[in-house]
């Protein structure tokens, strides 16, 4: 059985891909800042695999390293990394951007991957193998109007993403990813900072992505033979053409 650590498993992406993983029989590390939800998950996935829970934040390295050298023996054997744990704060023009909202996106998506990677990393080269999957975005390829720090961010992750698959290409261990489009979770609720009507509004004319679409093509990356790896793949909702054009049906 293959063990599999998830950050940010307590909703949306992350969530769904620990539900098809459970179904999938990977033994689960399930990472999350939201100790109540992360109670949830546990409880609802423990029946279907075996399931051990981290409670940390990312954007710490201290936590990073105690909570990944905490795990128990039966758990420790890291065979993928979900780097999923992300967030976008705001959608101001760069000359009004709140500070603290550029610091949470780069704190979290730039150096909360990294840490992660770094404490997982070593038990991977160390066994010459592993997979890592780095969720990254369509704004990692494109940059829209007032989305600058985000974007930043996730071409941050994209050439992340391609920096890893060299240095690691020597341990015969696979890095990829998987950059979504407009998929509907809470992350516009965090954008708009709990103004659910704006949020709402994203999604509206056309059926966007759901997290289970992307579980679910998750898992079928990490389930082809290990001599092939799915490096990079865009993934948009038909109504999508890119980061900017969204075909809406009007009310």
């Amino acid at each position: 059985m293959k063990t599999a650590l998830i950050t940010g498993a307590t909703s949306g992406i992350g969530r769904a891909t620990a539900r098809y993983f459970a179904k999938n029989h990977f033994r689960l590390v399930l990472c999350g800042r939201r100790d109540d939800r992360l109670a949830e998950v546990q409880d609802e996935l423990s029946g279907l695999t075996m399931v051990h829970t981290l409670n940390f934040d990312v954007r710490s390295r201290r936590s990073t390293d105690e909570a990944i050298a905490s795990i128990p023996d039966e758990f420790k054997k890291i065979d993928i990394l979900i780097n999923n744990a992300g967030n976008a704060h705001g959608l101001d023009p760069i000359e009004t951007g709140d500070v603290a909202d550029w610091d949470m996106m780069i704190d979290i998506n730039v150096k909360g991957l990294l840490y992660v990677s770094q404490a997982v990393i070593p038990g991977m080269a160390e066994r010459r193998s592993g997979h890592i999957i780095n969720i990254g975005s369509i704004a990692g390829k494109e940059v829209y109007p007032n989305g600058n720090v985000y974007c930043a961010t996730k071409h941050a992750v994209d050439a992340l993403n391609q920096g890893m698959r060299m240095d690691l290409n020597q341990y015969g261990i696979r890095v990829g990813a998987i950059n979504p489009g407009m998929v509907e979770t809470e992350f516009s609720q965090v954008r708009f900072k709990g103004d659910t009507e704006r949020a709402a509004s994203v999604y509206k004319g056309f059926e966007p992505l759901k997290p289970e679409d992307i579980a679910d093509i998750i898992t079928f990356v990490v389930t082809r033979p290990y001599h092939v790896n799915i490096a990079d793949l865009i993934v948009l909702p038909t109504a999508q053409a890119s980061a900017t054009q969204v075909k809406k049906i009007a009310d």
